[in-house]
């Protein structure tokens, strides 16, 4: 049950929502443009503010769906939960419809773990928030967001398998951003809003 729990998750995270979204607005493959990622900062750097906007509620939407769907099969278990909310972010970053290519994860890991841990995962909103709205920086706001949701869930009695999928959910955002991360250390990342020069991470 768990198995196929995993694989309905994986299906739905894998829809490629900022690659369809941006054809949509006449980007014929967003993958050749900008930072070739189909998440919502890239659509928005490409296609603009309403497709990007879009992309990201859709990438969000579709985590929660990938995790309610797995529920739906494997009667809510936090097991069961826990599996889907890994599997929707796999999904999203190996998708089977674009050749086991796709995004960074963050835009899916928020809606996949707002179902699984959705008091940890609110509560670090404000970190991403403050941290952008202060540096700029997308994908340091991510990297920190997505590193207090496991905590959160820990220190909050989360169950077992709950903390360790939202672990694991962060593990992969995290090492899917290590080009962002590389760059940081660098002092070469781009600040949101910024034009040229490296390209900054996209949900």
């Amino acid at each position: 049950m768990i198995v196929l729990a995993a694989v309905a998750a994986y299906v739905v995270g894998a829809v490629p929502v900022g690659y369809l979204i941006a054809r949509l607005f006449g980007v014929t493959d967003i993958r050749r443009h900008g930072s070739g990622n189909i998440g919502a900062t890239n659509v928005l750097r490409t296609a603009g503010r309403v497709p990007g906007v879009v992309t990201l509620l859709g990438d969000a939407a579709k985590g929660w769906i990938a995790v309610a769907v797995a529920g739906r099969i494997g009667g809510d278990a936090p097991s069961v939960l826990a599996a889907g909310a890994v599997a929707a972010v796999v999904g999203n970053c190996w998708s089977i419809f674009l050749g086991f290519r796709g995004g960074k994860g963050a835009a899916t890991g928020l809606g996949a773990l707002l179902r699984l841990v959705p008091l940890p995962t609110l509560a670090a909103l404000p970190v991403f928030i403050v941290v952008v709205v202060t540096t700029r920086f997308v994908s340091l706001g991510s990297l920190l967001a997505a590193l207090c949701v496991p905590f959160g869930a820990w220190a909050l009695g989360a169950p077992r398998p709950a903390v360790l999928g939202a672990l694991g959910a962060a593990a992969i955002v995290i090492l899917r951003h290590h080009e962002n991360i590389t760059r940081l250390l660098a002092g070469t990342e781009r600040r949101f809003g910024e034009r040229g020069g490296a390209e900054a991470a996209a949900p």
